[in-house]
Formats: structure tokens, sequence, C-alpha cells
């Protein structure tokens, strides 16, 4: 068991991902706890997440920033090495060869894009997209 030594909760990993005290009630809140240095990465997939999801509802959900619109469409998140984008299984499926084919990990249901690369704005705008049409989502 691992103890976070700013807020005292204990987790199975160490080192484990999580909000010391109050999770953020909106997305800018959530962007503006980040690091700095990656806080304009967060920006440009929030901006490319808002323009493809016309009519979503953007939210905190699982206190990440999620698209609604009467389900969750898609999610992401800043991680320790990566942002994550959580559009589902059906999703990363569909999308596995392009994927793979811009060099990104992924799982079912998540895609791990690396800080230190350059982010494929039009393949997220593609995924979202994608999630919106055919009603797939995470």
């Amino acid at each position: 068991m691992w103890k976070c030594p700013k807020c005292g909760r204990t987790f199975k990993n160490e080192n484990q991902s999580h909000y010391c005290g109050k999770a953020p009630e909106t997305v800018d809140d959530y962007i503006n706890a980040q690091d700095e240095g990656i806080r304009s990465q967060l920006q440009q997939v929030r901006q490319v997440l808002i323009a493809r999801l016309p009519g979503a509802t953007e939210k905190i959900s699982w206190s990440m920033p999620t698209y609604w619109k009467g389900h969750n469409i898609i999610h992401f998140a800043a991680q320790k090495k990566h942002i994550g984008l959580y559009p589902g299984p059906e999703a990363v499926s569909f999308f596995s060869e392009k994927l793979s084919q811009a060099g990104l990990k992924f799982s079912k249901g998540s895609i791990q894009i690396p800080y230190s690369d350059k982010l494929p704005l039009e393949l997220i705008a593609e995924i979202a997209e994608w999630c919106r049409v055919t009603g797939n989502h995470a």
C-alpha cells in the first residue's frame, strides 16, 4: 500500500494518480490544476472535442473531462507521462490500425498520447466524430 504524503489517502499502487482533496467541478478547474507544461496540450484536445461534438455537454465525470449527450461520448485525462483519451472499446478497435500507424499505445477503451509527442489532433477529431456519429461511446 502507498500513502500519499499530501493528503494521507492510501492506494494499492505506488504514486497512484489521484486528487488530493476535492475533485474538480469544471473542465477549466481540471486543466488549471495540471502542471503548467501540459495545460496547452489539454486545451488543444479540449478544443478539438468541442468542435467535433456539437451539442455535447462538457462536464467532469470520473474526475476527468467528459463530453456527454445522453451518454458519455468521450473522456480525456492528464496522466503521469501521457494524455489518456477514452473513447470506449469499439472506437479503439475500429481505429487500431491508425493508432498503430501513429505509434500510439492503446488498450481496450483507452489511448495513450505521450506528452513529448506532437498531438495527433486530426486523429483525435476523427475518433470523436466517429463516436458521435455511430453512437459508440465511452
